[in-house]
């Protein structure tokens, strides 16, 4: 059985039906928040296995963030609702071999479109339903950092995320003055399916330090640019 919530917390998780996301809605409901969590298929995943042993503390709701309307869905369906966290976690990843140059054109799009547009369109979307005393946050990456960009490789993931980077940099010039907390989180190389077998991390190492990190933060409006230990990554 999962803890009884030793607070009222809540927490809007976009993409969790595997890896990094999985694992956040776990670690959440360990530490006794309500999870509502998204996934984009409306079959059974590992997500739904969870909601035996939450203890009602766990909502599913299925939504393809590539989609405008079913983020607009989405938002009607909770529009009463009021969450202390808003997690984007979904994305995707493609082969890393080859330059920008020679990937085609469908999977630029792809990755572009699901890594840093759509994201923000979340953010537009749902933005009401967080907190003033609340957090936003983006699951980013360090490769998405330009200036650690030393050495190459992944070139279409890493400037999906430079893109998200700069976009929610956007966002949060816009909205100067709000209150609200922005992460964009950087969890590290992590062994799951989009990471791979050859990752440095374990899901354990990651993820209770992402929620450690994103949770020390709380009560600090701005963006920060964050690893999962917490380290400030540069732009």
């Amino acid at each position: 059985m999962m803890p009884p919530s030793p607070f009222d917390k809540h927490v809007l998780l976009i993409g969790a039906s595997r890896g990094l996301g999985y694992a956040l809605a776990q670690e959440y409901l360990n530490r006794g928040w309500h999870v509502v969590a998204t996934v984009r298929d409306v079959n059974n995943t590992k997500l739904h296995a969870l909601m035996d042993i939450s203890d009602g503390r766990l909502e599913i709701e299925t939504v393809d963030i590539t989609v405008p309307e079913q983020i607009t869905r989405l938002h009607e369906r909770l529009t009463s609702r009021r969450f202390d966290l808003l997690f984007i976690n979904a994305g995707v990843t493609n082969q890393p071999e080859g330059t920008v140059g020679e990937v085609p054109t469908e999977e630029f799009v792809r990755v572009m479109v699901t890594n840093a547009l759509s994201p923000l369109r979340v953010i537009e979307t749902l933005q009401d339903l967080v907190l003033p005393t609340g957090t936003i946050a983006v699951m980013s990456s360090g490769q998405g950092s330009v200036a650690n960009n030393v050495n190459g490789g992944h070139e279409v993931y890493r400037g999906s995320k430079a893109a998200l980077n700069t976009f929610m940099r956007s966002f949060a010039a816009r909205h100067t003055g709000d209150p609200r907390t922005l992460v964009l989180m950087a969890p590290g190389w992590v062994r799951t399916e989009l990471g791979g077998s050859q990752a440095r991390l374990s899901i354990e190492e990651s993820i209770p330090n992402v929620v450690n990190t994103i949770d020390a933060q709380n009560g600090k409006p701005g963006l920060h640019y964050l690893d999962y230990l917490g380290r400030t990554v540069p732009w």
